[in-house]
């Protein structure tokens, strides 16, 4: 099954993440301007970590996220700190959906959640956009490169998320914090090469550079919605692992797609980047450095070795939301089997950076 059979469009609400409809709609009255039922709700069959709910009225279509039902690990599936950061950004008018509200009352759907409006347009499954011809695919790498610069602009504390993350010392806090989820988290056990990661990450650190921005945590292209007809990026999604942060971290994650191979998430390694319009490694970052005022990212490898090993530990982390029984996807299964290849990848990068 490919990324986007898997991930597109609505089902119907799995039995164990369904709700109190009713309760829903009296709170999208009293909480959601213009709001009018009668209120249909079907499920989103991508979003593993938070459920994702379409919301649809005779009116306007909206988007429910919520914290799974069961256990979590702590820290996790935090939407209070999605919905924060998503209305901080809306105020600027970069590019996310417009935010309704943040319910934390577990009363009306089980556990806390917020509603956006659905936003019209494309979600790209596959980083080599194979439904835009090769004439396109450079405006619209441009678009993702130019968004997320423009992300890396912001000045927290101007944008009232000055208190979002701790300041500095984050691509150590990072490492810590990653490998204490991968080595905590039991029931998806052990792997050989993220053991030896966590041993080299630690080793390695770069100097802090004590640059703080608001970074996405996630940012790819299948986390984005394209306009139907232009290169324009009309919203970012899934704010789940935002904080504050290294923005160079930020981009190298992003950059990941030129790493990994087709097939495993969103990659491009392997393809014949100039026949399908699509700008280099090399070039692609010297634009994100043109953007922000950078000479380079001198640190570039290791922030590969250690963006590819937190891809991996939030694989691990899905792999243990399956053996807990509380994965949302149906798709989870098979994203899972990614582990123990990305895991090698990560390693292999390890042997290879110059540092």
């Amino acid at each position: 099954m490919d990324r986007t059979t898997a991930n597109s469009g609505t089902r119907e609400v799995s039995e164990r993440l369904r709700f109190d409809e009713a309760a829903l709609a009296e709170w999208m009255a009293a909480n959601v301007d213009s709001y009018g039922g009668p209120l249909t709700v079907s499920q989103f069959k991508g979003g593993q970590s938070n459920p994702t709910y379409k919301l649809d009225t005779p009116a306007a279509s909206y988007v429910l996220r919520r914290k799974p039902p069961g256990k979590t690990l702590p820290g996790a599936h935090a939407v209070d700190r999605e919905y924060r950061v998503m209305a901080a950004l809306g105020a600027q008018g970069f590019p996310v959906p417009r935010v309704h509200g943040l319910c934390e009352d577990e009363g009306v759907v089980g556990t806390p959640f917020f509603v956006m409006d659905m936003v019209p347009g494309r979600i790209v499954w596959e980083a080599h956009f194979p439904d835009v011809a090769p004439e396109g695919r450079a405006a619209h790498f441009d678009a993702m490169n130019a968004t997320i610069a423009r992300l890396h602009s912001y000045d927290p504390a101007a944008i009232g998320l000055g208190d979002y993350g701790k300041a500095g010392g984050f691509v150590e806090r990072q490492v810590a914090r990653w490998s204490k989820q991968y080595l905590g988290d039991v029931e998806a056990g052990r792997n050989a090469d993220m053991d030896r990661l966590v041993d080299w990450l630690g080793k390695h650190l770069p100097a802090d550079r004590g640059e703080s921005r608001v970074i996405h945590g996630d940012y790819r292209c299948d986390n984005m919605i394209f306009d139907l007809d232009a290169p324009q990026v009309r919203a970012v999604l899934d704010w789940e692992l935002s904080t504050l942060g290294d923005p160079e971290s930020d981009f190298v994650y992003h950059c990941m797609m030129y790493r990994m191979p087709s097939g495993i998430f969103t990659g491009l390694a392997g393809l014949d980047l100039p026949a399908l319009g699509i700008p280099s490694e090399e070039d692609y970052v010297a634009a994100y450095c043109r953007r922000t005022g950078r000479a380079g990212i001198p640190a570039f490898d290791y922030l590969m070795v250690f963006n590819l090993f937190r891809l991996a530990a939030i694989i691990h982390g899905i792999k243990g939301r399956l053996a807990r029984g509380n994965a949302s996807s149906a798709h989870a299964a098979e994203s899972a089997k990614a582990l123990e290849p990305l895991a090698a990848m990560a390693w292999a990068q390890a042997e290879q950076a110059r540092l």
